[in-house]
């Protein structure tokens, strides 16, 4: 796995009053560099990655072959064709961006873009359910469709096919790359593990938080980087170099989403309103807040304690919800976090200056990593 040690965060301080901090934070400045359409690079890795993963998926038994095209958007709940939400697609697009690394064609990267999004879509089947969320991509999850034991069965055989899938050329690299996915995979249920057993903890320290966000997000954006490159038959130098941009850039998703999570639109999100509060997570505003010191942090390190005990918590009001995420702010845990995500997009595209590629790719990788800190969703 990449080295974490550039991870390490500055402590969290009190947020200065009265400052309006953005919902999502902007990128830097970037460098003058040539105009990249991300929507079109996004746009290729679905149109590359969907017909191979419709495939994977008809292999799979009745009914866990239709359950999972609901899943994926692909019919409704009725089993009608649909045209739904199918997710940002950053992974596919970054798997296939990474086998131009090697000068290979971004088909090369198809059976790793395909692996990747299967693993993730495992992970968000069971942490639909672990979470009890009842919403994902403006639908009802699979589990509040089909059954808490379908989405358990189904993110299952995501799981088995992306092994399938990627090893199916039979290659060296496709060996390789089949390491380097399963060490991911593994990494991403530790911090799911992590993530569940925090929920239960009155405190988290910021570095905790980061190491759980590090193996939930970041471990897999990391091979998405690079698993491309290794079926291109790129050097593990190379490949290592590719997966610290990835996971770094993890890190910085993950602080998006953890600002989206308390402050996003629902209506961009798809998600509750104050819907990681509503789950007592501990994401990183809700941990810097706690970690700053002063009225606003020692207020809310006790409201949080009174609501790990509380028995009418599923009962609290809007107006009770947005009092704590006001908390948050003041104590400058949305500030802390807006910053820890631009340090993090800083950090990944540093790591690209270790691999030589062509300008055009580097420009690509660079515009995906400008894409991930200012989103909506």
């Amino acid at each position: 796995m990449p080295d974490q040690q550039a991870a390490r965060p500055r402590t969290p301080g009190t947020a200065t009053r009265g400052e309006t901090v953005p919902t999502v934070p902007p990128a830097s400045t970037p460098a003058p560099r040539a105009a990249v359409d991300v929507t079109a690079l996004l746009e290729r890795g679905r149109t590359l990655a969907t017909p191979v993963l419709r495939a994977a998926v008809d292999r799979l038994a009745p009914p866990m072959d239709t359950v999972a095209a609901y899943h994926f958007g692909w019919i409704d709940a009725a089993g009608n064709p649909a045209d739904g939400d199918g997710g940002k697609a950053v992974r596919p697009a970054l798997a296939v961006l990474s086998a131009e690394v090697t000068g290979a064609g971004p088909e090369t990267g198809v059976p790793g873009a395909v692996a990747v999004e299967l693993v993730h879509n495992f992970s968000l089947l069971h942490d639909d359910l672990m979470d009890g969320d009842e919403q994902r991509r403006h639908r009802d999850t699979v589990w509040k469709v089909h059954g808490p034991a379908q989405a358990i069965l189904v993110g299952d055989a995501l799981f088995a096919l992306a092994n399938e899938v990627l090893l199916e050329p039979g290659t060296v690299e496709a060996g390789r790359a089949t390491r380097r996915l399963t060490a991911a995979s593994r990494a991403l249920i530790d911090g799911q593990a992590q993530d569940i057993s925090y929920e239960h903890r009155d405190r988290v320290s910021v570095e905790e938080c980061l190491e759980m966000e590090g193996n939930k997000t970041g471990a897999l954006l990391a091979c998405a980087s690079s698993i491309g490159a290794v079926l291109g038959g790129a050097d593990d130098a190379t490949a290592d170099a590719l997966e610290r941009y990835g996971y770094h850039l993890g890190l910085a998703f993950q602080a998006v989403d953890d600002l989206l999570g308390i402050w996003g639109d629902p209506e961009a999100t798809g998600k509750q309103t104050w819907s990681d509060l509503r789950q007592r997570k501990k994401s990183l505003p809700v941990v810097a807040a706690l970690a700053a010191g002063g009225s606003a942090s020692e207020r809310l390190g006790e409201i949080l304690a009174a609501d790990a005990k509380s028995s009418d918590f599923e009962n609290f009001s809007e107006e009770e919800f947005a009092a704590r995420a006001a908390l948050i702010e003041e104590a400058g845990g949305r500030e802390w976090t807006a910053e820890e995500a631009r340090r993090q997009h800083t950090i990944a595209i540093e790591a690209l200056d270790a691999v030589e590629m062509p300008d055009r790719v580097r420009d690509s990788f660079t515009a995906l990593a400008d894409f991930v800190v200012v989103r909506k969703r």
